[in-house]
């Protein structure tokens, strides 16, 4: 029991309260009840491309059962790093994030299902290689907090911008998985 605890207080840490957006909804083929989806961008880092994660991180999204619905491999162009890291431009660490973050290719994808925002974050990790949890992305894979593999998108709104920044619409597939659909949201 103590483990589920402590996972739910890293849950409530990592995702806080959420706030309510516009959403997209969907329904289900089997006719069953609609749902709520949410879509985030998640990005594998320099390194994480690199160090050949790339897989060992879709791998874990779709265990997890979310959808993939964009995905592209980019060398990041400086406007969109600017853009994307516009809240830390005041931060001392910032030329060498733009610089890391230019200094090889990215891996941007955009994920969907129920509280893939929240769950995507519980699932990276905490930033600080070091505190992050054993199980988590980052606490396998990261080995320093300016190497720390992977971004997911922090709340549904900047998760919003974040995909709108990093993809056209026209990349973004929207397609039916109907048996696995079926199977998780069935009345």
């Amino acid at each position: 029991m103590r483990g589920l605890s402590g996972l739910a207080g890293l849950r409530g840490l990592l995702c806080g309260a959420r706030a309510l957006g516009p959403s997209l909804l969907a329904r289900s083929c089997s006719g069953g009840p609609s749902w709520t989806r949410e879509r985030t961008l998640v990005a594998v880092k320099p390194d994480g491309v690199q160090r050949r994660l790339v897989g060992d991180v879709i791998q874990r999204f779709e265990r997890r059962g979310f959808k993939l619905v964009g995905m592209k491999m980019l060398q990041a162009p400086e406007r969109i790093l600017a853009e994307h890291y516009h809240d830390l431009q005041r931060k001392p660490f910032y030329p060498a994030l733009i610089s890391y973050m230019s200094s090889g290719p990215v891996v941007a994808m955009v994920w969907e299902g129920p509280n893939v925002v929240c769950t995507s974050r519980a699932m990276i990790g905490h930033t600080n290689s070091a505190k992050a949890a054993p199980g988590t992305i980052r606490g396998d894979f990261s080995t320093h907090v300016s190497r720390n593999v992977i971004h997911a998108s922090d709340s549904v709104e900047r998760a919003q911008r974040e995909i709108q920044l990093w993809f056209q619409s026209s990349e973004l597939v929207d397609w039916a998985d109907e048996g696995h659909l079926s199977s998780i949201y069935a009345a």
